[in-house]
């Protein structure tokens, strides 16, 4: 949550900020801290480009909208395929499925991820507590797309 909390207050926005509103509000960001405005201190103002770049893409993949695109997919994934992996981390839990999806849950107690771990069905204890309950994105489409660029 400290991410999508610090994300949301670097751009100006708050969480019933539409995509379209979002997009704007970058746009603005970029042409105010573009490096070339700066040439005196390019590297910081590439630097700040950057962590407003960042902010935009996770906002992004986090927003209603984007969920609302591929909740079929989500759907499919959380109730037909199988955890593979996952871990944890300053509250945000990564699982990887079986049919290759891989997502992210934000805000994820220490105490339910202990929960979580010691359940007798991993699975079914996160589809109850986790899934719908937490902000999420998916992230092996985000891993993708990084790769292309390169």
């Amino acid at each position: 949550m400290k991410k999508i909390i610090g994300y949301r207050k670097l751009l100006g926005v708050n969480e019933h900020t539409s995509l379209q509103e979002l997009k704007l509000i970058y746009r603005n960001l970029m042409k105010e801290w573009h490096p070339d405005k700066f040439p005196e201190d390019a590297e910081k103002a590439e630097a700040k480009s950057r962590h407003i770049i960042s902010a935009y893409h996770f906002l992004v993949s986090i927003a209603p909208e984007t969920r609302a695109l591929t909740l079929a997919e989500f759907n499919q994934t959380t109730t037909a395929a199988g955890i593979v992996d996952y871990d944890y981390k300053d509250e945000t839990l990564r699982i990887d499925f079986n049919d290759n999806c891989s997502y992210e849950w934000f805000g994820i107690p220490k105490a339910l991820y202990v929960k979580m771990v010691n359940a007798p069905a991993l699975g079914r204890f996160a589809r109850r507590h986790i899934y719908t309950s937490f902000p999420y994105r998916i992230v092996n489409k985000m891993e993708e797309a990084v790769e292309e660029e390169k």
